[in-house]
């Protein structure tokens, strides 16, 4: 997770509505977002957060609410908005029939940069997102991991300080996930704010300073991922035993502990803290009560979005594109 001391906002919400016809897509969001850290929203298929992202990145107009990203006025400014934010949507943007030194070269022509400055970032950013010798190649020849990291550096050509991450993981492998997750711990050590939506609930608990949950078109919690899991309850300690005697003795000593005979465990309320903990060891000691092996357990995001949206997390990709670089 990022660790960062700034506090001025990247973004703020307020009162943000859009509606489709009939359909209200989001109703009265309220954000707000502190440069220099990632911030994540969650929700269930079809709870907005593509549409937000749109409207954050001036790809898609509000109905009403008041906005600004990266200091602009996003009504009143939106050429300001594009100017210093970047945007990299689920699905790859790059051209297959260029190689990647020619789809970053194209990027910055577009950014209106000079041949000897266009160089000096294409040869920094090759460097640092590893292309190597397959900057040369096309891109039809790149791996899954290799397209994002390509795609992501093409964002990056116009060094935003603002970044939105739409669903940037979606069908790489653990290796290339964790190496995405590298890429943008370092951005956000360097001050870049990032934006990311994610269907991974792992990936915000790995990454997010701060959670918004989405459901509805409304914001139905938010706050650090400790945070919310805090919220939850179902966190125990579960305690196995050698034998049915020690597990009796042990459950006639915990009242609120949940024995189970035939696994020779019990399990006991918890919100999993060392002093808790502690005493709970101290009390089974003094009994002379042997404990085989002990495990804590806490609720994760999942026990989160669940509890908040009603849905499992396994359910909510999102497959909805934010469109190509920004």
């Amino acid at each position: 997770m990022a660790v960062t001391t700034a506090t001025r906002p990247a973004i703020s919400v307020s009162g943000l509505r859009k509606t489709f016809g009939d359909t209200v897509v989001l109703d009265g969001i309220d954000l707000l977002v502190t440069e220099g850290t990632v911030f994540s929203l969650l929700g269930p298929n079809g709870a907005g957060k593509t549409t937000m992202v749109r409207i954050l990145s001036t790809l898609l107009p509000a109905d009403a609410g008041s906005i600004r990203v990266a200091g602009h006025d996003l009504a009143a400014d939106p050429d300001g908005v594009r100017g210093a934010i970047g945007v990299t949507g689920q699905f790859s943007a790059v051209d297959n029939l260029l190689t990647g030194e020619e789809n970053l070269r194209l990027m910055a022509d577009l950014h209106h940069l000079g041949r000897a400055e266009g160089r000096r970032r294409i040869a920094r950013l090759t460097d640092r997102f590893d292309l190597g010798e397959l900057a040369r190649k096309p891109v039809s020849v790149y791996s899954g991991g290799m397209r994002r990291r390509l795609d992501l550096a093409m964002t990056l050509v116009g060094e935003p300080r603002l970044i939105f991450l739409d669903e940037p993981t979606t069908g790489l492998d653990p290796r290339s996930r964790h190496a995405m997750w590298e890429i943008i711990r370092g951005l956000v050590a360097e001050g870049v704010t990032v934006f990311l939506t994610t269907q991974y609930l792992d990936e915000a608990d790995e990454l997010a300073d701060r959670i918004a949950v989405l459901d509805h078109g409304r914001v139905v919690v938010e706050g650090t991922p400790e945070e919310l899991k805090r919220r939850i309850p179902g966190g125990h300690i579960r305690l196995r035993f050698p034998d049915l005697t020690a597990l009796h003795a042990a459950a006639h000593l915990v009242a609120t502990g949940q024995p189970d005979d035939d696994a020779l465990t019990l399990q006991v309320p918890s919100d999993g803290d060392v002093r808790s903990l502690r005493t709970l060891l101290d009390r089974l000691d003094d009994a002379h009560v042997e404990v085989d092996h002990l495990s804590i357990h806490t609720p994760d995001l999942d026990d989160v979005f669940f509890a908040f949206t009603g849905t499992p997390a396994s359910t909510t990709a999102d497959h909805a594109t934010t469109g190509g670089h920004r």
